[in-house]
C-alpha cells in the first residue's frame, strides 16, 4: 500500500482503504498501517456499516457477524485520516431513523473531527429500492444535521 501511495502521488492520486470487513474492519490496525506509511495521499474512507471483523463459519460475506468492532470507535479512529466518508443504511424504523446506527452520534464524530469532505451514501437494505433507500438515507443525513 506504501508503494502505491508513493507511486500515486506523482500524480496527485489518493490512495485509500475503506473498513470493508476482515482486517480492514479492525480501525486499530488499519490506522497503525496508515500512520506507518505516512504520506498525505494515503488515508482511510470510513464506511458507518462495515466493522465486521469475522463471520460465521469464515465466510467473507452473507453469514451473521461473530466479531464486530465498534462502529462509532471505529469512526472515530479512522476520521483523522479521512479523505471522504461513507453512509451506509440498511433499515429504517417509522420515523426514518436507520435501525442499527445512530446518525446523530456518528456525524458528531465526523463533524468534531473537522472534516467538511463529501458524505457518499450507501444503501444495503432490501426492503427499499435503491432509489428510495437512497432518498431515506440522503432525508436522514440532513435530519441528524441539524441535531449536531
Amino acid at each position: 500500500m506504501g508503494r502505491l501511495a508513493q507511486y500515486a502521488a506523482k500524480s496527485q492520486i489518493n490512495v485509500i482503504v475503506e473498513n470493508h470487513g476482515g482486517l480492514s474492519s479492525d480501525a486499530g490496525k488499519l490506522t497503525d498501517v496508515i500512520k506507518t506509511i505516512g504520506l498525505k495521499n494515503c488515508g482511510t474512507l470510513p464506511d458507518f456499516g462495515n466493522f465486521c471483523i469475522k463471520r460465521e463459519g469464515g465466510e467473507r460475506w452473507g453469514a451473521p457477524c461473530i466479531d464486530e468492532y465498534d462502529k462509532y470507535k471505529g469512526v472515530l479512529e479512522l476520521m483523522p485520516f479521512a479523505h471522504g466518508v461513507s453512509a451506509k443504511t440498511f433499515d429504517f424504523d417509522t420515523d426514518g431513523n436507520e435501525t442499527t446506527i445512530d446518525y446523530v452520534k456518528m456525524l458528531r464524530i465526523v463533524k468534531d473531527a473537522g472534516y467538511t469532505g463529501h458524505i457518499g451514501i450507501e444503501y444495503e437494505g432490501s426492503r427499499l429500492s435503491e432509489e428510495a433507500g437512497i432518498a431515506a438515507t440522503k432525508a436522514l443525513l440532513l435530519k441528524a444535521a441539524l441535531k449536531i
